[in-house]
């Protein structure tokens, strides 16, 4: 039985009402999506836009998150695939084991990290989710269900590896954990006066684990592009100290705080954020090199402010990735950098990293040898209009947007960064019947 709820993405933009039913294996026989409109699954709604809404059917995973067995000798890992990375870091990170790779936030599905091919702070060491799964269950527009890996139903495998969950529900999710030695990072954080200085950090600092940097995307002059580096490496446990030595895998409990209310529109302003910037830049730059954190510091600040979604006030906001090849990185950036200073809507989250190589195979997924920027805006016609521009900036260096960010951008936009891989989904989307029956927001919006 469904019900109607309205759903948005993380961005809260655009917010649809939606049928919602349980995705359960057991009734998938008696779905009955509206004509011409499909259905899609839907994890625990932490991709931005419209990736996981459809107003006809959508169909609400996050409860088939039971763990299937582990195989402690090797990390490997078989779970439904609404099992989240909270979940995850919960029950395995007290026994040694991490999740090879990790977005920004832990409150994502495994099926969500499969559909948009998610990338940590560690791709151009790693590579992305979709490099550390052995194979999953997929349930596809014939009704029956595949086991889909490199080996069989390969391309199967490597079009729902960044498909956008347009090629049928992920069920159950083999995986491979990283073990690591204690539940601390040892990070080392460097300061960047400017766009090239941190490119050059990101490139003598290649062997590091895991990097990441906040941009200034608001500095201008000899000061464009400054940011600060976070390096971070899994502590042993010889580097800690005292109960952290007896307890490695012990960290702090965070208190979570919570957005009480949304924002008022006029709160995030150029002022409010060059303040912001100069300050962060400040406090941060005057900290000790090198800290011990723990991971839940490290790789998921935000998730300590439970809602921070409404700091961008009850209308929403749209969060912008894009990412470049190395040869044209460096300038696109500037001309990117030059483009938001100049409009004065800038972006406190602005994130700043390298990718290793990208996977071709993989028609729809996003990396690419070179960098990416990440950034949030709150909405707004003049937002809009910027981010129209930055597409062309884009489009012009060769790179490509983000679907998981995406809630805006054009069809064209999305042929030109994946100029060969839409033939080949589309192809695919035909040959096995997901097309009509596997449908998104973003889906029909770009024509998928």
């Amino acid at each position: 039985m469904s019900t109607l709820q309205p759903l948005s993405g993380w961005a809260r933009w655009p917010r649809r009402d939606c049928r919602i039913a349980p995705l359960d294996p057991r009734s998938f026989a008696d779905l009955t999506p509206q004509a011409g409109q499909g259905m899609i699954a839907r994890g625990h709604g932490r991709s931005y836009g419209d990736i996981a809404m459809n107003p006809g059917l959508t169909l609400m995973g996050a409860q088939r998150n039971r763990i299937l067995s582990f195989d402690a000798a090797s990390g490997e890992l078989v779970a439904e695939a609404g099992l989240s990375i909270a979940e995850i870091l919960q029950i395995f990170v007290p026994r040694g084991w991490f999740p090879a790779v990790t977005p920004g936030t832990k409150f994502v599905s495994l099926a969500g990290l499969i559909a948009v091919d998610a990338h940590g702070k560690n791709h151009h060491k790693v590579g992305s989710f979709g490099d550390h799964v052995a194979w999953f269950d997929l349930y596809c527009a014939d009704g029956q269900t595949r086991r889909c890996s490199r080996e069989k139903n390969s391309d199967l495998f490597n079009a729902t590896i960044g498909g956008n969950g347009l090629t049928g529900h992920i069920l159950t999710v083999c995986t491979q954990l990283l073990q690591v030695p204690s539940g601390w990072i040892t990070q080392k954080t460097l300061q960047a006066s400017d766009l090239d200085q941190a490119i050059e950090i990101f490139e003598a600092h290649h062997d590091a684990t895991y990097s990441v940097a906040w941009i200034d995307c608001l500095a201008k002059g000899a000061a464009r592009g400054r940011s600060l580096v976070f390096l971070g490496e899994h502590a042993p446990v010889d580097a800690l100290d005292g109960a952290r030595a007896e307890h490695p895998f012990d960290i702090p409990s965070r208190r979570n705080l919570r957005m009480p209310m949304d924002a008022p529109s006029w709160a995030l302003n150029s002022y409010t954020l060059r303040a912001f910037n100069r300050l962060y830049y400040k406090v941060n730059s005057g900290k000790p090199e090198t800290q011990l954190v723990d991971y839940d510091t490290y790789f998921y600040p935000l998730d300590a402010i439970l809602e921070w979604n409404r700091m961008y006030g009850r209308g929403g906001f749209a969060q912008y990735q894009c990412a470049f090849p190395l040869a044209s990185s460096r300038e696109a950036l500037l001309k990117l950098l030059s483009a938001i200073s100049d409009a004065g809507l800038g972006s406190f989250l602005a994130v700043l990293k390298r990718f290793g190589p990208g996977s071709p195979e993989r028609p729809l997924s996003f990396p690419m040898e070179g960098y990416t920027l990440a950034l949030d805006f709150q909405l707004s016609p003049e937002a809009l209009t910027l981010m129209t521009e930055m597409d062309e900036i884009t489009c012009q260096h060769g790179g490509r947007l983000y679907m998981a960010k995406d809630s805006r951008m054009s069809q064209a936009t999305l042929e030109a960064g994946y100029a060969d891989g839409v033939p080949t989904f589309r192809t695919l989307r035909d040959a096995t019947g997901s097309r009509p029956l596997f449908q998104s927001l973003l889906s029909q919006r770009l024509n998928l």
